[in-house]
C-alpha cells in the first residue's frame, strides 16, 4: 500500500557541539505546503540534510516519496523525483545559463527542456549571461526553474526566499501555488521569513533549538491563537490550560493563548473588567508571534 505522506520521519536525531536535533518525528502529507518555521540556527538546515541523505544520523529513519533514505546509498533514482533548492545559487559562475540546459539533460533521465526554458522566459532570466552577472533574485528563480523541470513530485526548499524583495518573492510564491494544484506534488519549505509561510503553507512546523514545538494546521492555528494584552494581575485568572507563552514588562503583560474564543466566551473577560475596571485586549496571533512566545517557554 502506497504512503499518503511524501515524507515521513520517525524519532530523528543529530549532534554537534552545542547543538542536539532531539528525537524529530513528523509527516508530509502528499498534496500540500508545509512551512517548516524556526530561528536561525534552529535545526531547519540540519533537518532538510538528512532528508536529503546529505550526512548520518545517530538515531531516526526517513522516507522519502516511499523510499527509505540512507547517506551513501548508491540507488538515487527516487532523487529525480525530489527539486531542491538552498539558499544560494549552487552553479557554477563562469556557467552561462543556457549551458545549464545541457547539463541537466546529462544528469536528469527525466529532464524536460521546454519546462525550464518557458520558466526562464516567464522570470526573464536570460540565458546568454553567466550566473556571476546575475542578480540575486534571478540566480534564485534560475534554481526554481531548475528544480521544477525534472518531473519533480516533492519540492524541498532551504530559505529560497531569503534575501529577495517583496515582488520577487510574490512571483516565486505564485509558482508554488501553481505547482501544487494537483494535488500530487507537495513542498517542504524551510523559512525564517513567517509571512511567505503564512500566505502559503497548509500546515506549520515550529522548530526550536532543535525541538519540535507544534505541528498544526495553519488557518486553524491563526484562528485560535491570540494574544491577551492586560495587567499581570490580570493575567493570573487566565486558565493555565490556555497559556501557551506570557511576556511581562513594567505597562502591559502579554499572554498568548491557544483558543482566543474561548476565552471571549466566557464570562472571564466581564469579570476582569468589572474588578479591575479595565478591560483585557484580544488580539490576532500572527506564526512569528507563536515562535516568540513558545521558544521563550522553552529556554
Amino acid at each position: 500500500m502506497k504512503s499518503e505522506n511524501a515524507i515521513e520521519v520517525r524519532n530523528l536525531t543529530k549532534r554537534y557541539a552545542g547543538f542536539y536535533l532531539d528525537h524529530l518525528s513528523f509527516q508530509i502529507p502528499k498534496g500540500t505546503i508545509v512551512g517548516f518555521v524556526g530561528e536561525n540556527g534552529a535545526g531547519k538546515s540540519t533537518t532538510i540534510k538528512a532528508l536529503l541523505g546529505l550526512m548520518p544520523v545517530e538515531e531516526g529513519e526517513i522516507e522519502v516519496l516511499g523510499h527509505k533514505v540512507v547517506p551513501g546509498e548508491q540507488e538515487v533514482s527516487y532523487r529525480e523525483q525530489v527539486g531542491v533548492v538552498f539558499d544560494e545559487c549552487n552553479f557554477p559562475k563562469e556557467l552561462k545559463v543556457q549551458d545549464i540546459c545541457k547539463i541537466m539533460n546529462n544528469i536528469y533521465h527525466t529532464w524536460e527542456e521546454e519546462t525550464f526554458l518557458g520558466y526562464l522566459m516567464r522570470f526573464e532570466v536570460p540565458l546568454e549571461k553567466k550566473v556571476k552577472e546575475l542578480s540575486k533574485g534571478m540566480k534564485m528563480k534560475l534554481s526554481i526553474a531548475t528544480a521544477l523541470s525534472h518531473g519533480s513530485k516533492l519540492l524541498i526548499l532551504d530559505e529560497a526566499t531569503s534575501g529577495l524583495d517583496p515582488i520577487v518573492r510574490n512571483e516565486i510564491l505564485d509558482i508554488f501555488r501553481e505547482f501544487i494544484e494537483d494535488e500530487q506534488h507537495t513542498i517542504f519549505f524551510s523559512s525564517h521569513i513567517t509571512s511567505d509561510i503564512e500566505k502559503i503553507a497548509d500546515y506549520v512546523m515550529l522548530i526550536h533549538k532543535g525541538k519540535l514545538l507544534l505541528t498544526e494546521n495553519k488557518d486553524e492555528l491563526l484562528y485560535h491563537y491570540g494574544i491577551v494584552r492586560c495587567t499581570k494581575e490580570q493575567a493570573n485568572f487566565i486558565p493555565d490550560e490556555l497559556v501557551v507563552g506570557k511576556e511581562e514588562n513594567q505597562f502591559e503583560t502579554s499572554v498568548l493563548v491557544k483558543d482566543k474564543q474561548l476565552l471571549q466566551q466566557e464570562p472571564l473577560v466581564s469579570r476582569l473588567e468589572s474588578e479591575f475596571k479595565s478591560k483585557p485586549v484580544i488580539d490576532k496571533a500572527n506564526i512569528e508571534d507563536i515562535l516568540l512566545y513558545l521558544g521563550k517557554e522553552k529556554l
